[in-house]
């Protein structure tokens, strides 16, 4: 290919072709060029940082793996800066590209079509040694993005006894088996060989640098720089949609490698949630080596169109760095505040937002006791959402009322599972999921319902407290319905559901008065700056219940 050739190749388009592109699912979201220079942006400033000023893109041995390419934009983007930055070590073009192409940027496709994308977005040809293909010294058609079809490993699952109906043996078979690195399920990912298995290289390996050895030589067991945006989840058999995160199995692997820096964007649910992600929160709080994590709070913002409830961020961690992270929030493309470095593991969950830090260092100087001891866990009373009550209590000898999915019903009473005690009880009960479609969440829980003696809930709901007096509850659920009890809430709340934990930086206030917004402020000495930014954050809920809490704090 001429030089004429190559620089157009390389040159950027408009539009590109890469935002134009629809995502496959919300499993495996293309990354758009905007985040991605966004994110090689903040490499090339702190290894300039770490290493006195030197252009990370003017180097020719510093080499990067994108273990978990789809679209190839960091690759191309990667090659398109090293392209400009080497021009002075090659001043010919073609001999340029072909060597940062064969020597300097690797990757791993994470199915066949994406393999295929992403040497035709890099190589500008799907095969690497092929005719319009810009590097000029591979000899295989895969290049340094490699790919082969993996398989799961299936282990434990349920021993059952079949009958062939051939021969009538009866015969032993294992059900339901998990992969043992993913933890796939068989009855959903045990296909054919004409369907991607989703078994990714990467993390199906109990070494990872013995699996790198494998994929590209000896020589390429040390990466200076590992950057990508990694599958997302895996359908786990549950319920509905039901899917467990593997993003986090990746970015382990990632570091397990040592590089010299690693960039990663993945959702944000890991700073305060997701189910199976406890351990990797705790790792990755605990890690002083994370210098920056930049995060994108606002639905669709980050991946226009595709729905990731938490929003997404990317971070850098620097191998020889040991101290406080840079947090950067992002709001509709401009940074919100200037960047704050701190302890990630001040509290055992990431508080997003800088401004909140200083808020809830303040409430906790108090040393209240806290709310989640208070809410009852799922299911309090045993029953499921789907559980169905009679429409009326006649013929029943202990009716309960029973609050359900946006109905009420009765049950019997000796048709609860547990906590029968608790009908007799003054309750307060919350939704167990809260939250919409929207770009914006603003409300963060429900509107309370006091449910007096004589009730119970389904699953629907939680019991966030129990009282002996009618004006005990109405206080509480004043209380839950306050500005400053719901903002506590939304600094732990990463998705649509508002579990016990979500209470857990709540303090639980005593009840001898109905607390307003501007007492709770003065009670913690918040200023008119913090008061405005939980204001900024929080909608008020309708005035209704507070207006009833002051005539039955008048009565009394």
């Amino acid at each position: 290919m001429s030089n004429t050739q190559a620089s157009f190749a390389l040159r950027g388009h408009n539009p590109d072709v890469l935002t134009c592109i629809a995502n496959l699912s919300n499993d495996e979201v293309f990354t758009p060029p905007e985040m991605a220079n966004a994110m090689l942006d903040l490499l090339a400033e702190r290894w300039s940082d770490a290493h006195n000023g030197a252009d990370i893109w003017a180097d020719p041995k510093v080499t990067f793996l994108d273990p978990f390419t789809k679209s190839g934009v960091f690759l191309r983007e990667i090659t398109r800066r090293l392209t400009a930055g080497l021009a002075d070590v090659f001043p010919d073009r073609t001999d340029r590209v072909d060597h940062i192409l064969t020597r300097q940027v690797y990757g791993i496709g994470i199915t066949q079509l994406t393999a295929l994308l992403a040497r035709r977005s890099v190589y500008c040809s799907k095969y690497a040694n092929g005719p319009h293909s810009i590097a000029k010294s591979f000899e295989s058609e895969d290049g340094n993005i490699w790919f082969q079809r993996t398989e799961h490993t299936w282990v434990s699952g349920q021993r059952e006894y079949r009958v062939d109906p051939l021969t009538g043996d009866e015969q032993v078979v294992r059900t339901h088996r998990k992969c043992r690195y993913c933890r796939a399920d068989e009855n959903d990912y045990g296909r054919g060989d004409d369907l991607e298995t989703h078994a990714y290289a990467f993390i199906h390996t109990d070494d990872i640098k013995a699996r790198i050895c494998e994929l590209f030589g000896d020589t390429m067991l040390q990466f200076d720089v590992i950057i990508g945006n990694p599958p997302y989840q895996l359908s786990d058999g549950g319920h509905g949609a039901s899917a467990a995160p593997i993003y986090q199995h990746f970015v382990e692997k990632g570091l397990g490698l040592d590089p010299r820096f690693a960039v990663f964007v993945t959702p944000s649910r890991w700073m305060a949630g997701g189910k199976g992600l406890d351990e990797y929160r705790k790792t990755m709080l605990s890690d002083h080596r994370m210098h920056d994590i930049v995060d994108y709070p606002k639905l669709y913002e980050a991946f226009p169109g595709v729905k990731i409830r938490g929003g997404v961020s990317y971070f850098l961690w620097d191998r020889d760095y040991n101290g406080p992270c840079t947090v950067q929030t992002m709001w509709d493309g401009q940074p919100v505040g200037e960047p704050v470095a701190r302890y990630l593991d001040a509290y055992d969950i990431l508080v997003r937002w800088n401004a909140a830090v200083p808020i809830l260092d303040k409430v906790r100087t108090k040393h209240d006791p806290t709310l989640d001891a208070r809410v009852s866990s799922r299911k309090p009373f045993g029953l499921a959402t789907n559980f169905k009550g009679k429409k009326t209590s006649g013929r029943m000898s202990d009716p309960v009322q029973l609050f359900a999915n946006q109905r009420t019903e009765w049950t019997e009473r000796s048709e609860l599972p547990i906590n029968e005690s608790w009908v007799d009880d003054w309750k307060v009960l919350m939704t167990a999921v809260q939250g919409t479609s929207a770009a914006v969440e603003t409300k963060f829980l429900s509107k309370p319902i006091v449910a007096g003696p004589g009730t119970a809930c389904t699953e629907t709901y939680l019991v966030a407290g129990k009282f002996a007096t009618e004006l005990e509850a109405k206080r509480y659920a004043m209380y839950l319905s306050s500005r400053f009890a719901r903002f506590l809430v939304s600094l732990r709340k990463s998705t649509q559901h508002a579990t016990r934990d979500v209470y857990a930086f709540v303090p639980d206030v005593p009840l001898d008065r109905s607390w307003t917004d501007q007492m709770l402020y003065e009670r913690y000495g918040l200023t008119d700056a913090e008061i405005q930014f939980i204001e900024s954050q929080v909608a008020p809920h309708d005035s209704t219940l507070f207006d009833e809490l002051e005539a039955s704090d008048t009565d009394e």
